[in-house]
């Protein structure tokens, strides 16, 4: 795949010395057999008003690499060697103490999760001001007034009000922008923004990202970001370091690196990465097989109500979405957190009855199912959750989790539930090794499978995917996507696809249902809804898709 790119962001001035340069950076991880070497001999420079992107998988080494450089590895974790300067200065052998009278006035980290980042007991004010008072920044009028003007400048409304507030209050989003406010209090050299947008909705994550941007302009701050989704970084980084290992694979112009990449790891990522393959040959073949045949679900002016408050209020979520899949196809219900797509979709699986509307699944009316034959049509439709690490009982064997539906709902001879759920197992692309190992022991990537597999083992008609790929990385998440598909074709599985992810709803859907606030504002064939979208908001969804503003494919 060619990528030809167009930075937008200016090339950084390499008159100006380097604000962090790290060389031969090696770290270690103390485990039960020892010190095990995580990153190799890493090296590279960011500059003044320069974004330098860390790209890479789980475990690549790219957070333990932003976490030497500001001093915050683990407690078992040591760097080995290498040389770590900042605006000249080596603070790699630093202690603690010389560390935090940097930290916050001269280096600065957004972390991944607001969260578990903020402290919960305290306002969002004092919080703020907490970077402010360390470094004796101002009297006490001074920093509450630095706190206020701090919160208006990440674009928070009503800034005095948020000062007041608690982390609960406030969106993650909001909560985000709070740890940039936080992050950019001193005016620092250098950011860290790790993983600063992947636990938010795609418009929420253009506007943080766009923030980062402004503010490195206006101050000429040197960004590190941190990041596994090559779309983001394409759309933000003048540099790319791509990690695999610990190992770094390549390096270079942002540019360079996606139109030539030279390691066959990069040519990987690049290929997997929904937002830059823009060519959707799949989803012309996909639209092509919507055509003619019977529904398996019909979603008919479904309301969705909750109380809330005890009984003095009742919030809407959902308000009345209709929409049909056909049999063997894959539908997509797309929106942002609070959209009602989740909500959507539970009622169409019966663990809620909805206040209103009409709901058909494989010819059966899911709102008049009461009792055992509401357990019994579970076997008719089957949920895939989007955590493979908290969805799966971590005290159970691979066997013992795909075995339960078995016990649940088909009282088969054990020899015959044991050849099932070594079937379902192959099925799914794993071996018999696993069935003896505990969650714990599998990857990401392989503990989805399992719940695949899981809810395959009924021969469900329809799938219900909830988020199913998104905690997942980008080459495991293709990997899962091809198996998806994979089982489609050959099982004729219906598949109902929940995410706010348009890049992977565009390649893996033959329709879509669009909600904003729990209604329903596009419908259609994919290819339709994404070339010619009927609403504002969707213009907005597709707009805020990253690696579109620096990337045309070929």
């Amino acid at each position: 795949m060619t990528i030809a790119v167009n930075i937008r962001s200016e090339p950084a001035d390499v008159s100006k010395p380097p604000v962090l340069e790290i060389s031969n950076l090696a770290v270690s991880y103390r485990g039960s057999d020892g010190f095990q070497r995580v990153v190799h001999d890493v090296s590279l420079q960011v500059r003044p008003g320069e974004v330098v992107a860390l790209v890479g998988e789980s475990g690549s080494g790219k957070t333990t690499t932003a976490q030497a450089v500001i001093g915050l590895l683990a407690e078992n974790g040591k760097l080995e060697s290498g040389v770590v300067r900042l605006n000249g200065a080596d603070i790699a052998g630093w202690s603690q103490k010389q560390l935090d009278t940097i930290r916050g006035s001269k280096i600065s980290l957004i972390p991944q999760d607001p969260t578990s980042s903020l402290n919960p007991i305290k306002t969002i004010g004092a919080q703020v001001a907490e970077v402010l008072q360390i470094h004796r920044h101002g009297s006490r009028r001074e920093i509450d007034a630095r706190v206020i003007q701090l919160l208006s400048r990440v674009g928070l409304s009503e800034p005095e009000l948020r000062a007041r507030q608690y982390p609960h209050e406030l969106s993650g989003g909001m909560r985000q922008r709070v740890l940039i406010a936080i992050a950019i209090a001193l005016r620092p050299a250098l950011i860290i923004a790790d993983e600063p947008t992947s636990a938010l909705d795609v418009t929420v994550q253009k506007r943080i990202l766009d923030l980062i941007d402004e503010l490195r302009s206006e101050y000429g701050t040197a960004v590190l970001l941190v990041t596994h989704d090559l779309g983001v970084a394409a759309d933000r980084a003048n540099h790319i370091v791509v990690l695999k290992g610990g190992r770094i694979q390549e390096q270079g112009p942002t540019a360079e690196v996606l139109a030539s990449p030279r390691s066959e790891y990069t040519r990987q990522l690049l290929a997997d990465a929904p937002s830059l393959s823009h060519v959707r040959t799949a989803s012309r073949v996909r639209s092509q097989r919507v055509r003619g045949g019977d529904d398996a679900i019909v979603v008919e002016n479904l309301v969705q109500d909750f109380t809330v408050g005890g009984r003095r209020s009742v919030l809407r979520a959902v308000d009345g979405v209709s929409f049909t899949v056909q049999r063997g196809t894959t539908h997509a219900i797309v929106g942002e957190s609070g959209s009602g797509k989740t909500t959507t979709a539970r009622s169409i699986v019966g663990f809620q009855k909805p206040t209103a509307g009409r709901i058909l699944v494989d010819g059966i009316d899911v709102t008049s199912l009461r009792g055992e034959n509401l357990r019994r049509f579970r076997k008719t439709i089957q949920l895939v959750y989007q955590n493979p690490f908290a969805s799966l009982d971590p005290r159970q064997t691979i066997f013992q989790i795909v075995e339960e539906p078995l016990l649940n709902f088909d009282p088969l001879p054990r020899e015959d539930r044991a050849r099932k759920v070594r079937a379902i197992l192959d099925r799914v692309g794993l071996p018999p090794s696993v069935l003896a190992r505990l969650p714990h022991a599998l990857s990401g990537g392989q503990r989805q499978r399992v719940a695949i597999a899981r809810a395959l083992v009924l021969d469900p008609q329809v799938l219900v995917l909830d988020e199913a790929v998104s905690a997942l990385d980008v080459t495991v998440q293709a990997q899962i996507l091809a198996l998806l598909d994979e089982l489609q074709q050959g099982l004729g599985l219906t598949y109902l696809f929940i995410s706010h992810d348009l890049a992977v709803v565009r390649q893996v859907s033959d329709t879509v249902s669009v909600l904003h606030n729990g209604r329903q504002v596009d419908g259609g064939p994919v290819e339709d809804v994404f070339l010619r979208p009927g609403s504002a908001y969707t213009r907005e969804l597709i707009d805020a898709i990253p690696g579109q503003r620096n990337t045309d494919s070929h």
